[in-house]
């Protein structure tokens, strides 16, 4: 998490670095935000390019909770959430195009803007690209 921020996104564990199959989870929340301020929230484990050409975004696990549904949730409390990471695309620093893998919390207020934290991690072990000299 960066900074003061009114929501909260943690992780399970000290390591961000995972092997397809493995178990990704956590938990996040509202924090000190009031659920009555919050039109919803959306969790998403996604991966996306960073590079030269059109940039690709995927999104692997979702989740949107809304305290004003017929069956209200209070954003306040710790939600748990979990999912068991795919086998690709695995995570990767080239010199053209990188791939990078995060949790991404997403809130929606009745006002103001959109808060976004992002927790990063790495999927595999691919090792970093070198540049070669001709």
């Amino acid at each position: 998490m960066i900074g003061q921020s009114p929501a909260i996104l943690t992780l399970d564990g000290d390591c961000r670095a995972f092997q397809p199959g493995e178990l990704l989870s956590g938990s996040y929340g509202l924090g000190s935000l009031k659920s009555t301020d919050v039109r919803a929230a959306e969790l998403s484990v996604l991966w996306y390019t960073v590079g030269k050409g059109d940039e690709d975004l995927a999104v692997h696990f979702f989740e949107r909770t809304t305290p004003h549904s017929a069956d209200p949730v209070d954003l306040r409390q710790p939600r748990l959430f979990q999912t068991r990471l795919p086998s690709s695309p695995l995570s990767y620093n080239g010199i053209i195009l990188k791939i990078r893998w995060s949790v991404r919390l997403r809130v929606f207020p009745f006002r103001g803007k959109e808060l976004l934290l992002e927790e990063f991690f790495q999927l595999g072990m691919v090792p970093e690209a070198q540049l070669v000299q001709a």
